[in-house]
């Protein structure tokens, strides 16, 4: 009877725990106004003008422009494709003059970042682009040194590439990433949309992630999506199988009924696993002891 009750236990607890991490996820789900939607029933006049221009548009599986040229934070003259082919790619775009949101943007990215098992260079590479044509290559050399004293993981100067270019190779990537900006004359500002995007290794676009704080589980199943299963262990793979991406929210949600469908496998197994340890148990009991005479020989 003891030993029935805490297998009911262990059941009830996967289930509650499967519902409070749905219940989490309604209440810190990240708002549909992360990429600057207008939210039904809101009057346009509310929302200043650069912000209706701006935005995320979710181009998934489409493959960037990889022979694209830019700038890296040396000056010298690369491709995209330089930094595609072996694995998943991290890609944001920010000005490095931009007083304050591009700077906490590269700064929650960091702070995810150093929260992660995965190695930059060994199982992603990171990307940011300045979407400023009057960014130079001295100033992204500068905002690198910045991040990479914060971002303090073995290769990660080596893997955290700072990118600038012209107009027009700026235009084609970010038109083709969905990355939507606007230049606001009064402010003398760039007004754009905050994220991060995570690409596969032949240059996809996989997942994207909203906002200026980025969760290391959501970062980790992107990364672990984008290489299909190349990066990360069985236990990403296992939990994967009950989080499902929202593109609307651009995090990843626990689908109960998966929950429920592997909480029920994992109590067939434990009583499985029960049934045979106790049959092993009682035939054991039931052997004599050696040198001890089966009851019917005493008679002879």
């Amino acid at each position: 009877m003891t030993r029935a009750r805490a297998i009911a236990a262990f059941v009830a607890t996967i289930v509650i725990a499967a519902g409070g991490t749905v219940n989490a996820q309604k209440m810190t789900g990240s708002p549909a106004a992360a990429g600057y939607r207008q939210e039904p029933g809101q009057a346009s006049s509310s929302i200043p003008a650069p912000l209706r221009e701006i935005g995320f548009d979710q181009n998934l599986d489409q493959r960037i422009p990889l022979d694209t040229s830019f700038r890296d934070e040396t000056g010298r003259v690369v491709r995209l494709g330089e930094y595609f082919g072996k694995r998943p790619v991290v890609m944001l775009f920010a000005y490095y003059d931009c007083p304050m949101l591009c700077t906490q943007v590269i700064s929650g990215l960091a702070s995810a970042l150093n929260i992660l098992s995965l190695q930059p260079g060994r199982d992603f590479e990171l990307v940011t682009v300045s979407f400023d044509p009057r960014d130079t290559p001295a100033s992204a050399a500068s905002k690198k040194a910045h991040f990479i004293e914060r971002y303090q993981r073995p290769g990660a100067a080596e893997a955290w590439h700072f990118l600038t270019g012209d107009a027009a190779s700026i235009r084609t990537l970010t038109k083709v990433a969905g990355f939507r900006y606007v230049w606001d004359e009064p402010t003398k500002q760039f007004a754009h949309p905050s994220g991060v995007i995570v690409l596969t290794p032949d240059g996809r676009l996989a997942r994207y992630l909203f906002g200026i704080e980025y969760g290391p589980r959501d970062l980790r199943f992107a990364l672990v999506e984008a290489s299909e299963g190349k990066v990360g262990n069985p236990a990403d793979a296992l939990l994967l199988y009950c989080y499902h991406y929202d593109p609307m929210t651009g995090r990843y949600g626990l689908v109960i009924m998966r929950a429920l469908r592997l909480a029920g496998i994992v109590t067939v197994f434990t009583l499985g696993a029960f049934i045979i340890v106790m049959v092993r148990r009682e035939k054991r009991s039931q052997r004599p002891a050696p040198g001890t005479r089966h009851p019917a020989e005493s008679r002879f």
